[in-house]
């Protein structure tokens, strides 16, 4: 169990760094939406119009890009909903059986349909190079490849998880290190 601890390590680390880039990726989101506004009204006064399509979509295409790989960071760190009213009170063990069970129904075997569903709409993309239909529109092929990479990645942190439930249930790594739901040093 070991070397699959270490595995599930590094898992956590590279799902860290990714937290730590989509940190980065926010700001530039927000920088980004600031300009998108100021440039509208400022338009209006000067005459000359500072905002373009391109903008607007930058701004959304770094939100799907936020939002997709902080999927998986969400997961490492216990981020995503869940019903607390029972959970809460539940003894480490049945919280680690839940989240074990839980994860192999229901989360690996999503991943893995998103994969297989949206490779084809991805690979069309990059075949005809599909753009915005707006006139200064950006290209929509590069941004549609980060679903694949945003399920690629929740798949990776959900056998992450699964091992680190299973150490837990087996004694071997107690949940508070399992449920360290802290974010990196940095963000």
């Amino acid at each position: 169990m070991g070397s699959l601890l270490a595995i599930s390590n590094r898992i956590d680390k590279f799902t860290d760094h990714v937290g730590h880039v989509i940190s980065w990726l926010t700001l530039f989101m927000v920088l980004i939406s600031a300009f998108n506004a100021v440039a509208r009204y400022g338009s209006r006064f000067i005459g000359i119009n500072l905002s373009s399509n391109a903008f607007l979509e930058l701004q959304w295409q770094a939100f799907s890009i936020v939002f997709l790989l902080g999927g998986a960071y969400a997961l490492k760190c216990g981020a995503h909903v869940r019903v607390d009213v029972l959970y809460g009170s539940l003894s480490d063990r049945v919280r680690a059986m839940i989240n074990l069970v839980g994860t192999i129904i229901f989360l690996l075997p999503f991943c893995l349909l998103m994969l297989w569903v949206t490779w084809p709409m991805v690979v069309n993309s990059w075949t005809v190079r599909e753009t915005s239909p707006n006139p200064d529109g950006l290209p929509f092929y590069p941004i549609k490849s980060f679903i694949l990479l945003a399920f690629f990645l929740l798949l990776l942190q959900a056998i992450s998880e699964i091992i680190k439930h299973t150490a837990v249930l087996r004694g071997e790594l107690s949940s508070e290190v399992e449920e360290q739901a802290t974010p990196s040093e940095g963000l």
